[in-house]
């Protein structure tokens, strides 16, 4: 008889749960699931935000939440999807940081909470219920973690840095 690990049932309700609130909030913005905008109303209030194109940032956006949260439910490739979660939700912080911190102002309290959540899975695994631990961690190596994360963190800063130089006035270099 094989004991059943609180630890990974706790990791597999962290999962599945990110993971879906994650995965709808995504779908909202590509396909206007749940009473969201859609692809072209969220590629509007993106250029409305100065993210531009307003598309692909609308794209980005909705494939870093409903990918990265699909593949956290799954516990399927974990380090790369907390990582595309977690630098999809720096972005949503970017964005909400104005408003201060708490999410009843317009804060970024709920987007970093999440992109918090997703990065911690990221780093430790999904456990024992998952994906990954069904085809022995083929894509939950170490070395998938740190890419993952510079990876994210590099691709973050590259939508980020164009936004902030338009707000500070400055303008984008022709490399970005």
């Amino acid at each position: 008889m094989t004991c059943i690990d609180r630890r990974d049932l706790g990791l597999l309700a962290l999962r599945v749960g990110t993971g879906a609130v994650l995965a709808a909030h995504g779908t909202q913005k590509l396909f206007g699931w749940f009473g969201g905008g859609g692809l072209d109303n969220t590629a509007k209030a993106m250029e409305s935000m100065g993210f531009e194109p307003g598309r692909r940032s609308a794209i980005a956006a909705g494939l870093g939440e409903t990918g990265g949260g699909a593949l956290l439910a799954l516990g399927l490739a974990t380090p790369a999807a907390g990582a595309a979660a977690a630098c999809t939700m720096a972005g949503a912080v970017a964005v909400h940081a104005p408003a201060g911190f708490f999410s009843q102002s317009g804060g970024f309290e709920y987007p970093a909470f999440l992109g918090f959540t997703a990065a911690a899975i990221g780093v430790t695994g999904a456990g024992r219920y998952s994906l990954d631990h069904a085809t022995c961690h083929v894509l939950d190596r170490p070395w998938v973690v740190a890419t993952a994360f510079i990876g994210g963190a590099l691709a973050t800063a590259a939508v980020i840095a164009p936004r902030m130089r338009r707000k500070r006035g400055e303008e984008p270099s022709e490399a970005g």
